[in-house]
This record gives C-alpha cells, structure tokens and sequence, in this order.
C-alpha cells in the first residue's frame, strides 16, 4: 500500500509538471516521515546516490558537448558532410544522418544534438524541398546517436549504477551506434527512392577540400576522447577532461569562444550537471525505499516465475523500458530501473554490459515518445515548430530504430564482440 501511494503521488506530480526530481524526492521524504523513518538516513542515501567516481566524468561530459556547441563544431561537421554529400540524390537527408555521427563523437546527449544541429539541419532540407514532417522527424531520430555513441552520458550514469566498466560499456556501444545510424540511412534510402523532387547535386572537390580542412581539428577529439579509453590510456573522467581542454582551445582559435563566454558557458554545463545528479539522488533514496518493500525481490519472482526463457524476458524488459521511458525523464528511469532489473537479468545469465546497451537505448527511445519525449521539446524550441508536428514527423522513424533494438537484443555478439576484441 505504500509503494501504491507513493507511486501515485510521484505519477500526478509528474502530470503537474513539477520538476522530475522534486517529483521523487517529495513523497520519498514524505514516505519517510510517515513511517518514522530518519530524515538524516534519507539525505545520506541521496548524497551516497551520486558519491561515485564513474559520476565524475558525467559533468565533464556536459562540459564537453556544451563547449563543441559553443566552439560551432556541429556546423563545420555539417559543411564538410554537405560538400562530400552533395551529388548524391538526396544527399541533405543522408547529410543529415553523417553530421549527428560526427557530432556523436564529441556531444554524449541527445539534447545537445538537437540543439546544436537541430537549427542547422531542419531549415537546410526545407529551402531544399524536403516535407517538414521528415525534416524534423529525421533530425530528431538521428539525435539519438550521440546518447548511445561513446562518451555516452546515460552509459556512464549506467555503470555507475551497475557497477560494471565504463570502457567496457563504451565499447559495446560503438557497434549499436552505427547501427541506428545504417538503419536511418536505409530508411532515407527507402523514401528518398519514391521522391521525385529530389536532385543531385554538383560535387566540388575544392569545397570539399575547404570543409575538410575546417573539420579536420575538431574530427581529432574523438581520437583524443575514445582512443585513449579503449587504449587504456586514460580514464574517462580523464578523457572527458583533455576533450574540453582539447574543444575549448579550438573555440579559442576558431573566435567562436573568448575569455567572456567562460562564465556563460560553466554556467550552462553546472546547471544541467545539477539536475542530472539531483535527479540520480532522488531515484537513489526511492530505489532505497523500494528495496526496502522488497519490490526488487517480487519483480525478479514475478518474471522468473512468468518464464524461464532468457530471450521472453528480454522482450519483457524492452516492453517495460519503452513504456517506462515514454513516462519519465531518461536519467531517473535508468537509476530507479536498473536495480530492480540487472539482477533479474544474471539470473537469467544476460550479459551486464549487454544489459547496459539494451537498457540505454530502450531509455533513448523514450526521448522521442510523448507525453515526456525531451528532444521533441527541443526541436521545437530551436526551430519553432509546433511540438504535435515534432511528434508526428518522429513517429515513422520509430521503426528503423526499434528494429535495431531488436537485433541488438537478441544478437549479444553485437554488443560484446568489440569489448571482448579489445580485453587484454
């Protein structure tokens, strides 16, 4: 009955808008009190939620994609995979796709991508003909790369969380990133076939020697950033730190950041760290209180009761995750999630760090789905279409993406081939 309750006003607090965190955290103080419980053993649990090191590296990596925002990174990516692109057929769409790629490598969140290029790519394809629906609906399912791409946000918040590698984790994401990248390539594939509108352009060797020459320093971070974890150079709290350092010098030179935009651009970076973190404490004291029901106990019994078949509880999860993620905000489904399911999941023998790419993505998906569907909000802000339209156009591009969940899900090789190649 106090789950119930507490479920409920969490749920109708959400409804009211109120900020995700507060949403937790009030009725889980309020739980608290009710069953006299210490207030002092409530603001522990909080602050031990987010007294992590492999959370260190999330605030760098804020930094990181707020810093290539500012630097205009996204629009010498998007210039460069615009004059290689060019006389292709419908070479705007799939320019579209290679410049969130790029982008991915330094960005780790999906809000960071849509803000960025969101405003480059939308109105690109519309002077160019393309229909609004797919303009938006396109820029907003390649947004999720970059959240699943190394340095991926949500995959850092995960190990922490699951207590696995952050490197090993990182690595089983580079093949499923260029996944949902092939599979959104297939699908432009697909319509740009029934378009008759559609032209090729002309291609122009100079231009692209020029855009590859300006993209040429900011396509070295990655190397900098994901080389020197999966080389076993330096962490990636480490890495994080030399790929701000590496952006912020290349803002410097390009003039597109001086000494004035620093406290703008900390400003920016401390304000979403916070509310990541906030949010991770918040889901730390209600995973608390759930264990404390033996919530996680009943699940496990429930589903293992429900089959024994390791690939009938993967569907499960997946059904589970999607909806969890259309509800709430990604971050907070992910920490209140994991450790009811995780152990679930190595009684049913499934990989940890498979487990970890299946939930991340299940979770990202949810950043396109209403009533929550984040990036949808963004979209709409930087372009200033109505956010139903953002829906509708992000809509037909759920099937590339959940079709790449599925493979992803049920083909383990997938995930773990690339950490088990590099595994001393």
């Amino acid at each position: 009955m106090a789950v119930t309750v507490l479920g409920i006003a969490i749920f109708v607090l959400l409804v009211l808008r109120v900020p995700v965190a507060f949403a937790i955290l009030g009725p889980c103080v309020a739980y608290l009190i009710a069953t006299g419980q210490s207030l002092e053993l409530g603001l522990r649990t909080t602050i031990n939620g987010i007294d992590s090191w492999p959370l260190l590296a999330v605030p760098l990596f804020v930094l990181l994609g707020v810093i290539a925002n500012r630097a205009g990174i996204a629009e010498r990516l998007f210039d460069f995979a615009l004059a290689l692109l060019g006389r292709v057929r419908g070479g705007m769409a799939y320019v579209n796709v290679g410049s969130s790629v790029g982008f991915s490598w330094m960005s780790g969140s999906a809000l960071a991508d849509a803000a960025a290029l969101g405003a480059i790519q939308v109105p690109a394809m519309r002077r160019q003909g393309y229909p609004l629906n797919f303009s938006v609906g396109l820029t907003g399912a390649s947004t999720l790369i970059s959240p699943v791409m190394p340095p991926s946000i949500p995959a850092v918040v995960f190990a922490s969380v699951a207590a696995v590698s952050t490197g090993a984790l990182f690595a089983a994401s580079v093949i499923p990133a260029f996944m949902i990248a092939a599979g959104l390539l297939v699908y432009v594939a697909i319509w740009c076939r029934r378009q008759t509108f559609l032209k090729a352009g002309r291609f122009d060797g100079r231009l692209v020697l020029r855009t590859g020459t300006r993209a040429l320093a900011p396509g070295v971070t990655p190397v900098l950033i994901i080389g020197g974890i999966l080389g076993g150079f330096v962490t990636p709290t480490e890495a994080a730190g030399v790929g701000c350092l590496y952006l912020l010098v290349l803002g410097f030179c390009y003039r597109t950041v001086t000494l004035r935009q620093l406290p703008s651009i900390l400003r920016e970076a401390a304000a979403t760290s916070a509310a990541i973190m906030l949010i991770i404490g918040s889901t730390s004291l209600l995973g608390w209180i759930l264990a404390r029901q033996r919530i996680p106990a009943l699940v496990a019994e429930w589903m293992t009761g429900l089959t024994d078949n390791p690939l009938v509880f993967l569907i499960l999860v997946n059904v589970i995750l999607i909806l969890l993620g259309a509800v709430m905000e990604p971050t907070s489904a992910l920490v209140l999630s994991v450790p009811i399911l995780l152990p679930v999941a190595t009684q049913f023998g499934v990989d940890p760090v498979h487990f970890g790419v299946i939930v991340v993505l299940n979770l990202m998906i949810g950043l396109l789905t209403p009533p929550i569907g984040p990036v949808a909000y963004v979209l709409s802000s930087v372009t200033r279409i109505p956010v139903g339209t953002v829906f509708r156009g992000l809509l037909p591009f759920l099937i590339p993406l959940v079709v790449v969940l599925l493979v992803i899900t049920f083909v383990p090789a997938v995930a773990l081939w690339l950490p088990g190649l590099l595994k001393p």
